[in-house]
Parts: C-alpha cells; sequence; structure tokens
C-alpha cells in the first residue's frame, strides 16, 4: 500500500464494506497501475470527508462510468 487510505476511509467514518467495493471499482478501473488506484481511492474519501460528494455517488459513477 503507497497510501494510506484506510486510515482516511476510517477517520470519515466509511465502512469497511464500502471501502472494498470503492476500492475494486477503483482497481477495476486502472488495474496496471496499483499507484493511481490507491490515489483515486484517497480522493474519493477525501471528498466524502471534505462533504464535496457522498460514497454513494461516488460509487453509483463508477459503476456507470
Amino acid at each position: 500500500m503507497i497510501f494510506d487510505y484506510k486510515a482516511t476511509a476510517d477517520r470519515a467514518g466509511i465502512p469497511r464494506d464500502k471501502l472494498d467495493r470503492l476500492a475494486a471499482l477503483m482497481r477495476a478501473e486502472l488495474p496496471d497501475d496499483e499507484t493511481m488506484a490507491e490515489l483515486h481511492i484517497l480522493r474519493a474519501i477525501l471528498a466524502v470527508e471534505q462533504g464535496a460528494a457522498s460514497l454513494e455517488d461516488i460509487l453509483r459513477q463508477a459503476v456507470a462510468g
């Protein structure tokens, strides 16, 4: 793990099952670049923490994307 996104998710109150779903979606979008996948996971978590987006919206967009 390059970015400690799990600690950030804990701080933001994101349940582990939803974090796992978000991580799987990001890794599916960027299968050949773990660093970028983790960066996108972290950015999504930070957006939720800052109130700029809801986790549900992010997950929905990632699936539709």
